[in-house]
């Protein structure tokens, strides 16, 4: 009976173990899912964060190649304006030249001389209006980008290659010459 009883003792000590162990490996079990269910969830956020700066990165692109293309629209616009600009003002230049040259004209009517002046201003006025501007010579250094040199002078008076004198004038709109001034160069 003793043995029966040490036996089932015993045996009663190895299901207790076992179910400890079972106890234990379950919990190990649990540990082990809940960490692989706890890195599922990292790895998700971490995929999540990188394809969030993926998206913010791209759109920051697109933002940036947005602006250029804006500035570069703007810049082309505003060349095709002076270019027109340009264009329409060099055919009416040589209609200014000579209203210049009829106001530096002598003549006895001086009503018709005012007449004259004031279209001339109405003429220059409207140059303004629209940007263009005249190119300052006399007295300037000589600009091949914006001067044309007809001829050259020795002169004691005035510095190397300084202008003294203006056959015509220049116009630009902007930074773009429509006609380059004609210009007498010293030295």
């Amino acid at each position: 009976m003793k043995d029966m009883a040490e036996k089932e003792k015993e045996e009663q000590k190895k299901t207790e173990q076992k179910q400890e162990e079972q106890k234990v490996e379950t919990k190990e079990n649990e540990q082990a899912k809940e960490k692989t269910e706890e890195q599922v969830l990292k790895d998700t956020i971490l995929m999540q964060k990188q394809k969030l700066e993926e998206q913010e990165d791209r759109l920051k692109r697109l933002m940036a190649e947005f602006d250029n293309y804006k500035k570069r629209s703007s810049k082309e616009r505003d060349g095709l304006y002076h270019s027109l600009v340009g264009d329409i003002f060099t055919s009416l230049l040589p209609v200014i030249d000579n209203l210049e040259k009829a106001v530096q004209a002598k003549t006895e009517d001086e009503e018709y001389k005012k007449g004259v002046e004031l279209v001339l201003k109405q003429m220059q006025d409207i140059l303004k209006a629209n940007g263009v501007e005249e190119i300052e010579a006399v007295g300037k250094t000589f600009d091949p980008e914006l001067h044309e040199a007809v001829s050259s002078v020795v002169d004691e008076n005035l510095g190397e290659k300084e202008i003294k004198e203006e056959y015509r004038k220049g116009y630009k709109i902007g930074n773009k010459v429509i006609r380059h001034s004609m210009v007498v160069v010293a030295n």
